[in-house]
């Protein structure tokens, strides 16, 4: 783990990505604390402030401050879309993992399946889905974990139909092992890191697309202070307080940028033709 996260650092998409993610981590658990004011805290007096020193990023049309929100808007932003891809990344390596080993009409029907839920875009899958469900962010994850897991099934199917004709699997089958066993025991432990490389890159887009829902007003709903939700309530105000939809922008385009230069810093550190 020491030497992984040695060569990690070592390429620079990786340490800058690392650098993004730790600042992100320390938001992420410290925000609140750090938030000069109440994210939710009126001041008619104090509308559309543009960056200065009282308010550094500025305030709404509100007069809430923009630093503050964002700073408490980071946990449900970045943390549901985490929660999104970690059970997408879950169920789809299982369920890849199984088709691959199983093989015949079974990996067929399986297949088939996901690319027909593929030919779907994800935006609008998730879209029918949270229509369908009611509005929320619970919903808004389970849209976006619904529509990842096709991607992740062929992404874990790939990796797995090497590892099926490995000798530690032919082992495991000669001694009688269970199906269960072989694909979550043998099989999966070997597939992980390329699984780790997809879904670190699948977080900027469940990011994204749980951003585009609330923006949308179908993921978080207000007064949350998620950051998509932020840059749909300032747009009508863009020309004249830019800031108050610029800022949460800004803060959704930067940890997406993290998440994808620590998804490919990992595929090269991981990568043994590197090494």
């Amino acid at each position: 783990m020491l030497q992984l996260f040695k060569r990690l650092l070592k390429t620079p998409q990786g340490l800058i990505g690392g650098v993004i993610l730790l600042a992100v981590l320390l938001i992420i658990c410290f925000g609140p604390l750090w938030a000069p004011y109440r994210y939710d805290e009126l001041s008619i007096l104090a509308r559309f402030k543009a960056p200065g020193a009282a308010h550094w990023l500025g305030t709404d049309q509100f007069g809430r401050d923009l630093l503050s929100r964002i700073l408490v808007g980071a946990r449900p932003t970045i943390l549901l879309s985490l929660l999104a891809t970690l059970v997408a990344s879950l169920i789809g390596s299982v369920i890849g993992t199984a088709s691959a080993y199983l093989g015949g009409k079974i990996d067929e029907f399986i297949m088939r399946t996901m690319d027909a839920i593929m030919s779907i875009p994800s935006l609008l899958f998730a879209l029918l889905i949270v229509s369908t469900l009611g509005k929320s962010g619970l919903n808004a994850v389970m849209a976006i974990t619904i529509a990842f897991i096709p991607g992740m099934v062929r992404i874990a199917r790939s990796v797995a139909l090497a590892a099926r004709r490995q000798d530690y699997v032919n082992a495991a089958i000669a001694r009688g092992e269970s199906t269960r066993y072989i694909i979550l025991s043998e099989m999966l432990p070997n597939i992980v890191a390329p699984i780790i490389v997809e879904a670190t890159i699948r977080v900027a887009f469940a990011i994204m697309l749980f951003a585009t829902l609330s923006f949308l007003g179908l993921g978080a709903q207000p007064p949350q202070p998620e950051w998509g939700l932020m840059v749909s309530e300032a747009r009508r105000y863009f020309f004249s307080a830019p800031w108050a939809m610029l800022m949460p922008g800004l803060a959704i385009a930067v940890v997406a940028i993290g998440f994808n230069l620590l998804g490919d810093g990992l595929r090269d550190a991981l990568n043994p033709r590197n090494h």
